[in-house]
């Protein structure tokens, strides 16, 4: 590192008051804990890239979100008790790999510092200060806790736990633990300029970045039957239904194959299949097949199928898991050229009209509407194996 690098990694932090917190256990393991009171500015240009989460009011895409009551509770104290708001607001937790301690001068000097919790407290200071602060306000404090280790698994999961409170999602926790790095260096064999969604308050919108929770989903739709034996409930072919109707529950399924040892053989079928299950939504998502069958829930532009519910796709792709064969050395798809496009369209309509009542979302939640789209599959699927 050169040692312009090294100071753009620095940060002063000026402080009121500063204790060692370390516990004997902080000690042996070389960590060090500090805690104590400081301007509030002194928070302002902290990064936050170790937190699972980002000042959600300016996240950017379809994540962002609006105020919320904690949001319009921390603007309320700082406009009307800002003497009050280091005892009135839980504080930030900062995570650094260094620090020096300077109690002279007040202030510490943070090697890569970053907010691991209390992004949305320093959004609204930044607001205060951008809006309203001014020479009738008396300038507030704030207090901190500073954990000093450059242990990386470590900062990732003191992250994750310190947001627990704040209800944050299996998406920015799998992200944070780098659960979908694999998942996402799979998908860019197939498709190059994709990336994959990483936490709840990144942007999602662009045409390269990836809804990875609705991947995982895709992709659980997709798996052979005897690869999901694991979990029970999902085991057999009409519970397929999972996939669609519980998108928590998928990517924690994920999670699971990830961190288990024992899961390897599922886990590297599931990396296997995630880019023909993704090629199969893309396919259907605006498959002109459905050009005829009078389906009102499909959306339409110019007379062409512009999107069509994820209520019909899922158990179309579903079906399609029974093509799912190894080869030896890899997962992928065997379909038989004589099943059509417009075998599976006229099955699916008609799961849609007799059995899902017209309802997308009833069809992507019914049993009955994967069975019978499973059923016309298996037959081909028999029939290709015994040639």
């Amino acid at each position: 590192m050169t040692t312009a690098d090294a100071a753009a990694t620095l940060f002063a932090f000026p402080y009121h008051n500063c204790r060692n917190i370390s516990s004997p256990e902080d000690t042996s393991a070389s960590r060090k804990v500090y805690a104590g009171t400081a301007p509030a500015r002194s928070v302002l240009e902290l990064e936050d890239n170790e937190n699972v989460r980002e000042y959600l009011v300016e996240a950017k895409g379809k994540q962002k979100k609006s105020p919320t009551l904690v949001h319009q509770a921390i603007r309320k104290t700082l406009k009307d008790n800002s003497p009050l708001f280091s005892i009135l607001n839980g504080g930030i937790v900062i995570v650094a790999r260094d620090a020096e301690v300077d109690d002279k001068n007040r202030k510490m000097t943070l090697l890569k510092p970053s907010i691991i919790n209390g992004s949305q407290t320093q959004g609204e200071l930044r607001k205060f200060y951008a809006e309203t602060f001014n020479e009738d306000y008396q300038e507030p404090s704030i207090r901190y806790e500073i954990i000093v280790t450059d242990d990386d698994d470590l900062i990732a999961e003191i992250s994750i736990a310190r947001n627990f409170q704040n209800d944050v999602r299996a998406l920015s926790i799998a992200g944070r633990r780098g659960h979908i790095d694999a998942l996402e260096a799979r998908m860019i064999e197939h498709f190059p300029d994709v990336r994959l969604q990483k936490s709840e308050s990144e942007q999602n919108d662009k045409e390269d970045t990836l809804d990875t929770e609705k991947l995982v989903q895709v992709t659980f739709a997709a798996l052979p039957v005897e690869m999901m034996e694991k979990f029970k409930r999902q085991s057999d072919p009409e519970n397929k239904v999972f996939s669609y109707s519980q998108k928590t529950r998928c990517l924690k399924l994920f999670q699971e194959l990830v961190e288990k040892p024992e899961n390897k053989k599922i886990y590297d079928c599931f990396l296997d299949v995630a880019p023909i299950a993704w090629q199969l939504y893309l396919n259907w998502k605006q498959h002109q097949g459905f050009i005829g069958t009078g389906i009102r829930s499909i959306e339409r532009e110019d007379r062409m199928v512009k999107e069509v519910p994820d209520g019909l796709i899922f158990p179309i792709i579903a079906a399609h898991s029974v093509f799912i064969r190894n080869n030896g050395m890899r997962w992928r798809m065997e379909r038989p050229e004589v099943l059509t496009d417009a075998d599976l369209i006229r099955t699916a309509t008609q799961a849609y009209q007799e059995i899902a009542n017209h309802n997308p979302q009833t069809m992507g939640k019914t049993k009955g509407c994967y069975s019978l789209l499973m059923s016309v599959t298996s037959i081909y699927a028999r029939l290709t194996l015994r040639q």
